[in-house]
């Protein structure tokens, strides 16, 4: 589903170009979950960017469902998301002028689909929140902001779905029932999933976890005692499967 060959990431600062992104080279496979886990500016959100196709690599490759991302310019990528990427923010990003319902079927109305309230309805109600369709993003709680922009991401049944800290905004009961939520419609929809997340637990949960570090990207397996993570061999510049 994705395939990364050598990409990079450099800007210009006043103090002169800055590498946020060493070469790196990995793949992920159709319906697989990974959790890019690490510090805080390691540049594991900016690794999603460019996955997604929200911004551009300075070099090298990436391969969306075979297809050319880093070929593709603006126009381009934006279609190709609205076709088959979700995004799902730590922020929401709900409109906040629509009811629940309507954010919701925004995507599918964007693709075109002439059933989007129904398929709207049908997904609010997956995520325990049918009775709350016609209420706005600022008369629901945080985890029901989130349960409706993960609704939002899931309506046009994305081959892939990306998350930037899912849960970052949510107390703990809350990131249970988000965390659920997230891998019952990955399996049931044979969603891939690639979520960014400082939250072990919910990285545990996926059956890869990528640590970011210094631009750098490894394979780690996630202690069970939660003191830390075992590094492997750093991937950048080589190809995992």
């Amino acid at each position: 589903m994705i395939k990364t060959s050598a990409i990079t990431k450099t800007v210009t600062t006043s103090q002169g170009e800055l590498s946020i992104l060493k070469p790196i080279s990995f793949e992920v496979k159709a319906g697989e979950s990974i959790a890019i886990v690490g510090a805080s500016g390691s540049g594991k959100s900016t690794l999603l960017s460019l996955l997604a196709g929200l911004d551009e690599v300075s070099s090298g490759n990436i391969f969306l469902d075979g297809q050319a991302l880093h070929e593709m310019n603006e126009e381009q990528r934006a279609q190709l998301r609205g076709e088959k990427v979700g995004f799902i923010f730590q922020s929401f990003m709900l409109v906040q002028s629509l009811t629940a319902i309507e954010n919701i079927m925004l995507p599918a109305e964007i693709a075109g689909l002439n059933n989007a309230k129904q398929l709207g309805q049908e997904i609010l109600d997956k995520v325990g929140l049918g009775h709350r369709g016609d209420h706005y993003p600022n008369q629901l709680s945080g985890g029901e902001q989130q349960r409706v922009a993960i609704a939002r991401a899931f309506i046009t049944k994305p081959k892939i779905l990306f998350a930037d800290e899912p849960t970052g905004n949510l107390d703990a009961a809350n990131s249970d029932k988000i965390e659920r939520l997230l891998f019952d419609l990955n399996r049931d929809s044979h969603t891939t999933l690639v979520l960014v997340t400082h939250d072990n637990e919910l990285a545990k949960h996926c059956q890869r976890q990528l640590l970011m570090n210094a631009g750098e990207l490894s394979e780690v397996s996630l202690s069970d005692d939660n003191t830390g993570t075992t590094h492997s061999a750093v991937i950048s510049q080589s190809q995992v499967g």
